[in-house]
């Protein structure tokens, strides 16, 4: 019987990937872990194994084909003995939960699928389980609001509030496409005036708003890409409902410069007389935020609703920019790693997030960020706290200033950070210790050794 190749879940969150490229092509044989496509997602390109035997019957879908649903079939593979062409004729099979032919290297299982709605009962029949009732929830006029499970996530990703969708499902439910709709501006649902004396926020103009403010001609539209919609989706998420707080220092980091220049200048060298590693200075500010947070436990923490959760170990999520957007692979235990292995660490995290290869352990999940536009020659900024992280760390570039010590002007190298914290999780006087805590590491490295 022939064996479908279907669309893998490369993350817990995918519904759907890119299919860049088939590295195995019809009449081909293959047999378990040969790699046989690359899946595209917003964030990296991931090889798709074989874990049956048999003969690439029939590609379905064909390479470069974009936004290709989770669990679609994409080829069928005939396997030992069959018919190569009869399974490469045969219709695919459409079963709830056909057999998988592919996977992804450490991917998460794909999301169960939506039950079918329920037929109408008849006039005897017990109620329908609550779980198939579709939720309800304030308009902010009094009303009450129904959406699907699936249009609510997709709403709340999209920072879209749901009760501002006009729906078109039975009875006026806002379901996934009305959603879709209301991200281009479509759909929604007049803001009702303001009470008296309220300021009033300004509705989202629309595509055509935009473009009509513009004479034609004078502009080309380009598409946006997954990664770029996420990034936007996820950000404007975050300052719609995280509430943002932010903390400024200067450092002194003229200790650090020197102890930099003694590190890498007593590297060990390989065969070939390369250094081992060459610290950088965001290796040294890697090390401190995460030190940092075990100093004050309290900041390392993510928000939910039924709870704080306070992480045991500082996982420094380091934002790197890559073509298109950034992503942020994950220093794990950055705490207890010395400033070689983080330095080595980021510098395969980087090569590899450029070409799209990290996998979705390596950029997903993390208890703080630290984002250096430095090297920019910024002297300062804020960043936008990334989920389920409570923190982030911009960081500055670092400069020769005037400062006075003990009555006297002198020049110092200082460098500048700014704190993001959500207030949710943390309050002024506690993003006020943590920050304190990472200057007074980042200003005697030697602490950090310790």
């Amino acid at each position: 019987m022939p064996i479908n190749i279907l669309m893998p879940a490369l993350s817990p969150t995918m519904e759907k990937g890119n299919l860049a490229k088939w590295l195995k092509k019809e009449g081909d044989k293959v047999k378990s872990g040969d790699v046989i496509a690359e899946i595209e997602t917003d964030k990296a390109t991931m090889e798709v194994e074989a874990i049956d035997e048999g003969t690439i019957a029939k590609i379905l879908v064909p390479e470069g084909t974009q936004d290709v649903p989770v669990n679609d079939v994409i080829a069928v593979l005939a396997g030992e003995g069959e018919d190569v062409k009869a399974a490469g004729a045969a219709k695919p099979s459409a079963s709830a939960a056909p057999p998988k032919a592919a996977e992804a290297p450490a991917a998460a299982p794909a999301p169960a699928a939506a039950p079918a709605a329920p037929k109408a009962a008849p006039p005897a029949a017990a109620p329908a389980p609550q779980a198939a009732t579709p939720a309800a929830q304030s308009n902010g006029q009094g009303g009450r609001v129904f959406s699907s499970p699936l249009a609510r996530r997709l709403a709340k990703d999209a920072g879209i509030d749901v009760a501002m969708v006009s729906g078109t499902g039975p009875h006026g439910r806002v379901v996934a496409r009305d959603v879709e709709q209301a991200k281009s501006g479509k759909g929604l649902k007049a803001p009702a005036a303001a009470p008296s004396g309220a300021p009033s926020i300004a509705p989202t103009m629309s595509d055509k708003q935009i473009l009509s403010l513009f004479e034609p001609g004078s502009y080309d539209i380009v598409p946006h890409d997954g990664m770029r919609r996420t990034i936007a989706q996820r950000l404007t998420a975050s300052i719609q409902n995280v509430p943002h707080f932010y903390l400024t220092i200067d450092c002194d980091i003229g200790k650090l410069l020197a102890a930099r220049e003694e590190i890498n200048a007593a590297a060990p060298k390989d065969k070939e007389k390369k250094p081992l590693y060459k610290i950088s200075v965001n290796d040294f500010v890697i090390k401190a935020m995460a030190v940092a947070l075990q100093k004050i436990p309290n900041c390392n923490v993510s928000w939910t609703e039924s709870g704080m959760v306070k992480h045991h170990h500082s996982d420094v999520g380091v934002a790197v920019a890559m073509p298109g957007g950034l992503i942020t692979p994950i220093i794990r235990k950055a705490e207890t790693k010395t400033l070689s292995t983080i330095s080595n660490e980021m510098k395969d995290f980087a090569a590899r997030a450029r070409s799209r290869k990290l996998k979705p352990e390596e950029y997903q999940g993390g208890t703080t960020a630290v984002s250096n536009l430095g090297m920019y020659g910024i002297s300062h900024f804020t960043a936008v706290i990334n989920p389920p992280h409570a923190t982030i760390l911009a960081v500055g570039t670092s400069e020769e200033r005037p400062v006075v010590r003990g009555g006297k002007i002198e020049i110092a190298h200082m460098m500048s950070v700014t704190l993001s914290c959500d207030h949710r999780a943390i309050d002024g006087a506690l993003g006020a210790e943590l920050i304190g805590a990472f200057k007074q590491l980042i200003e005697n490295p030697v602490m950090m050794m310790v």
